[in-house]
């Protein structure tokens, strides 16, 4: 087993590995309008980069698992830093829309391939059971630490130079120089443990396990959770102009209460993990009392009467974020209680990722749509739906500690 020290130092270089290499398929979320001027394409087109990316990540989730299971997982995460790497140099470039729709959909490879279900079997590994929802919030507070430093650096970068081109290059040079220090802290700081490989080997990943992982109702309820926690995660993200819209605050000021939303609840991550794994001693209880409590929050949105204070308002739409976070940094560690076999593991997140990752094709395409019909209105569709996600994720949640329960009473009356 691993030492504390290592540990930690092994999750600070996943956290940055993480928290890095995503940064370049989602750069619109910081430079939009630079990287609209600096490729001249037109709102549309953008759109479509990211259409051609999650089509690609969809493909390659359960292949990249599988490989993951079969292969050295460190050596894994690796290859797709220092491939992403050079992608980023190539795209900051060339910049033209062919080539980056190209670059995007390889993207896809280099970014979700092996290094998706690599990336949470190597944090699985590092941890006893007892720690899994402490050690994946520890990596959640590092990636959204990461993502902070890097597109703060690449904001400062941008200052440099005068045309929106030129600052884009800039930044877009910053993210490739992240994914090559993630690179080197993986190389040093992650070593793999022999001992949990010998575990492993002996119930080594069969190609046949992939149907029985398919077959298995635990993987598809695991699904579940992820979609429900995710939906929430990014979602959040319509208070933002809800604030605006409907509350009246400036842009300014709705847009600090979002940097709030991003980052800084990440840091509540590890507390989350703890309260898992100590308080409730079972991530499905914590989840359960997560859910049912944003369930709360949402629908507490529709009652708040006109006239209330904007201070209050905007306080209130920061706890969804919190409480959101918390359930979504550790979303990965409930995996240990659904006994789903460490060798497959990759695989398996492979699988719930192609359900859990589907708000990224329709959600915004259908919030998007209730807010162009029904106006303001449009915010109480949104925040119903979200509730309604809510309690399917704590009915999901329910069955899991259910099913846990019962594969305990079993083991104990043997």
């Amino acid at each position: 087993m691993e030492s504390k020290k290592r540990k930690y130092l092994s999750i600070l270089a996943l956290s940055a590995a993480g928290g890095s290499i995503y940064l370049i398929p989602y750069i619109r979320y910081v430079f939009y309008d630079h990287q609209i001027a600096a490729m001249g394409i037109t709102n549309q087109q953008l759109g479509l980069l990211t259409s051609i990316y999650a089509i690609g990540c969809m493909i390659l989730y359960i292949p990249g698992g599988i490989i993951a299971d079969k292969t050295s997982t460190k050596k894994c995460i690796l290859i797709s830093l220092a491939s992403t790497t050079l992608l980023t140099v190539i795209y900051a470039f060339t910049l033209g829309y062919t080539a980056s729709l190209a670059i995007w959909f390889l993207f896809a490879f280099t970014t979700t391939f092996v290094f998706w279900g690599s990336l949470f079997k190597t944090i699985r590994l590092i941890g006893t059971a007892e720690e899994q929802g402490f050690m994946f919030g520890l990596y959640y507070m590092g990636n959204g630490i990461t993502g902070a430093i890097v597109n703060s650096i690449a904001i400062w970068a941008t200052g440099f130079s005068e045309d929106m081109k030129s600052q884009f290059f800039n930044a877009v040079l910053i993210y490739a120089a992240s994914t090559a220090v993630a690179a080197v802290l993986i190389w040093f700081l992650v070593k793999e443990d022999k001992e949990r490989s010998k575990e492993l080997k002996v119930n080594e990943f069969k190609l046949s396990q992939v149907g029985e992982l398919i077959k298995n109702p635990t993987v598809w309820i695991f699904s579940i959770i992820i979609f429900a926690g995710y939906s929430i995660y990014s979602s959040t993200s319509y208070f933002t102009p809800y604030l605006t819209e409907v509350v009246g605050i400036t842009p300014e000021e709705s847009g600090v209460l979002s940097i709030f939303r991003t980052y800084l609840f990440y840091i509540l991550a590890p507390v989350s993990g703890i309260l898992a794994d100590k308080v409730f001693k079972s991530t499905s209880k914590w989840f359960m009392f997560l859910f049912i409590i944003l369930a709360a929050l949402f629908a507490g949105v529709l009652m708040i009467p006109e006239g209330t204070g904007v201070v209050f308002v905007s306080i209130y739409t920061l706890l969804p974020g919190m409480f959101g976070l918390a359930l979504y940094g550790v979303v990965f560690s409930i995996a240990n209680e659904t006994r789903i076999p460490a060798a497959v593991m990759g695989t398996a997140v492979g699988i719930a990722s192609i359900i859990g990752y589907t708000p990224d094709f329709f959600m915004a395409t259908m919030f998007g749509t209730w807010l162009d019909n029904h106006g303001a209105g449009g915010y109480n569709y949104i925040f119903i739906f979200l509730a309604f996600v809510c309690l399917v994720g704590c009915v999901a949640s329910f069955f899991v500690r259910r099913r846990a329960k019962l594969v305990q009473d079993a083991e104990a009356a043997e």
